[in-house]
């Protein structure tokens, strides 16, 4: 048990926003993973909810992502191993490569979003909808501040 004086540790801001997420995130993937999406990891997670519908250069992709590209190649590699995307050259410059989500990656995109939203009504659920749409606004607010959402 902390002292008082130590408490800063364990609820700052910083750690309590990361465990929330943990959590949220982890029912998304307890609701993909009942659907028999198991393949999928946290760490793909930052190319499919930075791929456009249209398709997205990996360099582009690495930066929306806040990675090198090279980290995102890894990236696209794993996720074209399970069959969420494929590339393929830009008819603009043959050294661009597009990354697109492949008819599967879709439907997992369209599984992904249903597993978010009940996630989130559960979370409205668990705190009260005022105080979630109140939490929304305020991280909208606090992000709007030089940061891409």
């Amino acid at each position: 048990m902390m002292d008082g004086d130590q408490a800063w540790r364990r609820q700052n801001m910083g750690r309590l926003l990361n465990r929330a997420i943990a959590r949220f995130e982890g029912r998304v993937f307890d609701l993909l993973h009942q659907q028999g999406y198991t393949a999928v990891r946290t760490s793909h997670i930052g190319l499919t909810r930075n791929l456009d519908l249209d398709g997205t250069a990996i360099t582009e992709l690495a930066r929306r992502a806040a990675m090198t590209k090279q980290a995102m190649g890894e990236l696209v590699v794993q996720c074209e191993a399970i069959g969420l995307v494929f590339r393929e050259t830009s008819a603009e410059d043959a050294r661009v490569r597009i990354v697109r989500f492949t008819a599967e990656g879709r439907q997992w995109l369209e599984a992904f979003r249903a597993a978010i939203e009940q996630a989130e009504s559960e979370a409205r659920q668990g705190i009260g909808s005022a105080a979630f749409t109140e939490m929304i606004g305020a991280l909208r607010t606090y992000l709007a501040d030089g940061c891409e959402i």
